[in-house]
């Protein structure tokens, strides 16, 4: 069961990268612009953050095994539909449905781990949610390989025998879990939060037009003028589809924004780090792309330890520990000494924010979800919504800089110190959050 679920997620998160690696053929293939090609990555982030505060209320009224298996139904169909699209809207429009499934898996699948280990859980989730980041980085390796010796289409089609074989175990050794007396989905809610990220997002994408551009100005206002009508609804509202005390409440105002931060980190600008390493190191696409297997084999290495050690450390220290590490792997980055091997320094670098995020990610998981342990699946779902957001924000005011900067690597360099000097004074927010110890 532990396999079925994390091979789910894995999938989902290897799709959110591995698309990065086959735009210029879809591009090519689909005469498409490159602009509307890129929307095939934002596009997907955008639906996941929509998709999984949704999939987590409903994995909490109408059972978690009944969510997951609707989510790998729309993922896989709408996978095989992607792989045969004919032209760039399409396929556009085809990824916000896969984004839909793949929302839907991780807080559908944190709730069954939680629901089935019993006192174990806080390690069950530990382990399962470190998982994650893995996926985000092989996704650009495996994209390579399938662009290079088959096709783009193939990063869609792989995904058809594994949905498949995730249904039909998924259906056999999942067990239903208990469910909560459903309440009217907060429709309005829904529409409104939808309508302040896709209109925040589009503003930050087009970053790059300049702060007083209209592209940019426009959508970014009506974000804005959305989000003050979603807060004042959700106030007001009996049954909101976010309950305020889970943006704000004691402990929850906190984890946010750390998890804002970590998105941005670990998800947003760990992916542009092969860029960074081929403007200010010239090192090769092929080389580029393999720095991110030193982060991916830090967080493997630590990981299984430090969920192991959760009961005797807390939340506190490894969070702690943790961002400490990440924000020391990014200033090595920007700060290498001279003369030294590009290649092996940018290893070290990222082998280092791996450890970081091996020890954090558990930590930071459990510490969200035992402040409400009878929500698990909607704290999942907004935890991933708050990490996908800083994802796309980070990922869109970088490239504005370096796109508009006449030193790009440096540009980048500068923008790893900014984030890393965020991350060092949100630490004190962790000592707001209530430190844990033993099960939830």
């Amino acid at each position: 069961m532990f396999a079925v679920v994390a091979m789910a997620l894995f999938m989902s998160s290897m799709d959110q990268t591995i698309v990065a690696t086959a735009l210029g053929a879809i591009q090519s293939d689909l005469h498409a612009q490159l602009t509307w090609s890129g929307w095939t990555i934002t596009i997907y982030s955008l639906g996941q953050i929509i998709a999984m505060p949704l999939a987590g209320k409903l994995g909490d009224h109408f059972g978690r095994k009944r969510v997951f298996l609707v989510a790998v139904v729309v993922f896989t169909s709408a996978s095989l539909a992607c792989a045969l699209a004919g032209n760039i809207y399409v396929l556009v429009a085809l990824r916000a449905v896969q984004a839909v499934g793949g929302g839907g898996f991780i807080p559908s699948a944190t709730g069954i781990i939680a629901d089935h280990y019993g006192p174990g859980r806080d390690r069950a989730v530990g382990m399962f949610t470190s998982i994650f980041p893995i996926g985000g980085i092989l996704g650009p390796i495996l994209g390579g390989i399938f662009v290079t010796y088959l096709s783009w289409r193939g990063i869609f089609f792989v995904n058809v025998p594994i949905g498949i074989l995730l249904l039909a175990l998924g259906w056999r050794l999942i067990r239903e879990t208990g469910r909560k007396p459903a309440e009217r989905i907060d429709v309005r809610g829904l529409v409104l939060l939808a309508g302040v990220m896709l209109t925040a997002m589009y503003g930050m994408t087009n970053l790059g037009h300049g702060v007083t551009s209209p592209w940019f100005l426009t959508p970014v206002l009506a974000a804005a003028v959305l989000a003050w009508v979603f807060v004042r609804h959700t106030v007001r509202a009996s049954a909101p589809f976010i309950p305020m005390r889970l943006l704000r409440g004691r402990g929850f105002g906190a984890m946010n924004v750390l998890n804002l931060l970590f998105g941005g980190a670990a998800i947003g600008f760990g992916a542009l780090v092969p860029l960074y390493a081929e403007t200010r190191f010239h090192l090769d696409p092929l080389e580029a792309g393999t720095v991110l297997t030193a982060r991916g084999a830090g967080v493997i290495c630590v990981a299984a330890l430090a969920v192991m050690t959760l009961r005797r450390l807390g939340c506190r220290i490894p969070m702690m520990v943790g961002f400490t590490l990440i924000v020391t792997g990014f200033a090595l980055m920007a700060f290498p000494p001279p003369h030294v091997n590009g290649y092996l320094w940018l290893m070290v670098a990222a082998g280092i924010t791996g450890v970081g995020m091996g020890v954090a990610v558990p930590a930071s998981n459990n510490a969200g979800l035992q402040l409400a342990p009878d929500q698990i699946a909607s704290i999942a779902g907004l935890r991933g919504m708050f990490r996908q957001s800083g994802s796309i924000i980070s990922v869109s005011i970088m490239t504005a800089v370096v796109t508009n900067s006449t030193d790009p690597a440096m540009a980048q360099a500068h923008g790893f110190v900014v984030l890393s000097v965020l991350m060092l004074a949100a630490l004190p927010l962790i000592f707001t959050i209530p430190d844990h110890r033993g099960s939830w």
